[in-house]
C-alpha cells in the first residue's frame, strides 16, 4: 500500500481525528519551519525567554528582526494543507485541532475552534500590565521609530524573525507599553516558557472523544506536542503521523508517512471525496 492510499485507509477508519501541526503544514506558504528532517535547529536557534528577558540588548536584537521577518509571516496564505484540514473540520472529521504554529493560517483556511498551544504573533502582550496590542499596529511604531531598518533584508525563519545581524541593533528603538511602559513581548510561548494551562487541559479533554491522533508537519521535538501523543499512547489511540523525517514519538506511531505533506494531504481529500480548493 502506498503512502497516500495508507494514509486515506487510516483516515477512513477513524472518523475522529485529533489533528496536531506543527511548522511543516506551513512551509509551503513561505513560512520556514525550526529544524531540518533529522530534527536539527535549521541555521540560528529561536528566541529563549531568558535571553529576551536578559536585557534591553536582547530586545534590541529581537525587535529588529523581528521588524524586518514579521512581514514574511503576517503575508503568508493558507495552502492546499491548511485547506484540507478545515474541509476535514467541515466534513464533522476532526475532534480537535492543536497547532504549535503562530501565524493563524489555519483560521485563515476556514478551521474553527483552533486550539493554539504557542500563541499568536498578531499580538503583543505587556508582561507588567497584561494589555495587548495588535502586532501590525506595533509594525508601524517600529517603521516610524527605526528608519535606517525600513530598506534592510534578510532570509526569513520562522514564526517572523529573520536571519539578520547588524551593528546597527545598538541604535534600535525597542517598544515598550503606552500604558505602563513595561516590557512588550510577542504573545507566543518562547521557547523555555509554560503553555497555558488551559490550552493543553483543551486540547487533553478533546482526546477523550477522539478515535485516532494524525499529527502532521511536527517533529515532536518540543515537548507541549509530544506529550499528546503520549497521552494518545495511554488511551490506546493509534496515532499516525504525516512528516518528513523522524519524530519523537516515532516508535507509538501506527502509521509513519514521510513524504512531502500538500501533494499528500491533496491526494487525501481527493481519496475521500473532499474539496479542497
Amino acid at each position: 500500500m502506498n503512502h497516500s492510499a495508507a494514509l486515506q485507509d487510516f483516515v477512513e477508519r477513524h472518523r475522529r481525528l485529533f489533528v496536531l501541526t506543527g511548522a511543516g503544514i506551513s512551509t509551503d506558504s513561505g513560512i520556514p519551519g525550526y529544524r531540518d528532517e533529522q530534527g536539527r535547529w535549521q541555521r540560528s536557534a529561536p528566541m529563549t525567554i531568558s535571553a529576551f528577558m536578559s536585557g534591553h540588548a536582547a530586545r534590541q536584537r529581537y525587535w529588529a528582526r523581528s521588524m524586518v521577518g514579521w512581514p514574511v509571516a503576517v503575508g503568508a496564505h493558507p495552502n492546499i494543507s491548511h485547506r484540507v484540514v478545515a474541509r476535514l473540520g467541515d466534513a464533522g472529521r476532526v475532534s480537535a485541532l492543536v497547532t504549535q504554529n503562530v501565524d493563524g493560517l489555519h483560521q485563515q483556511a476556514g478551521s474553527r475552534d483552533v486550539v493554539e498551544l504557542h500563541g499568536s504573533i498578531r499580538q503583543v502582550v505587556c508582561l507588567s500590565c497584561a494589555t495587548r496590542y495588535p502586532r501590525v499596529g506595533l509594525q508601524h511604531w517600529l517603521w516610524q521609530h527605526n528608519p535606517d531598518f525600513r530598506d534592510m533584508t534578510a532570509l526569513p525563519a520562522a514564526d517572523g524573525d529573520a536571519h539578520l545581524e547588524s551593528p546597527l541593533f545598538d541604535n534600535f528603538a525597542v517598544p515598550v507599553c503606552e500604558r505602563c511602559e513595561g516590557v512588550l513581548k510577542p504573545d507566543v510561548v518562547f521557547f523555555g516558557e509554560s503553555v497555558p494551562r488551559e490550552r493543553v487541559d483543551t486540547g487533553r479533554a478533546a482526546l477523550a472523544n477522539s478515535d485516532a491522533v494524525l499529527v502532521v508537519g511536527s517533529s515532536l521535538t518540543v515537548f507541549s506536542g509530544y506529550r499528546f501523543c503520549l497521552w494518545a499512547n495511554e488511551l490506546g489511540l493509534p496515532i499516525a503521523a504525516l512528516n518528513l523525517g523522524t519524530t519523537r514519538a516515532d516508535p507509538l506511531l501506527t502509521l509513519k508517512v514521510s513524504a512531502p505533506i500538500g501533494p499528500t494531504l491533496s491526494a487525501l481529500a481527493t481519496g475521500i471525496g473532499l474539496a479542497a480548493d
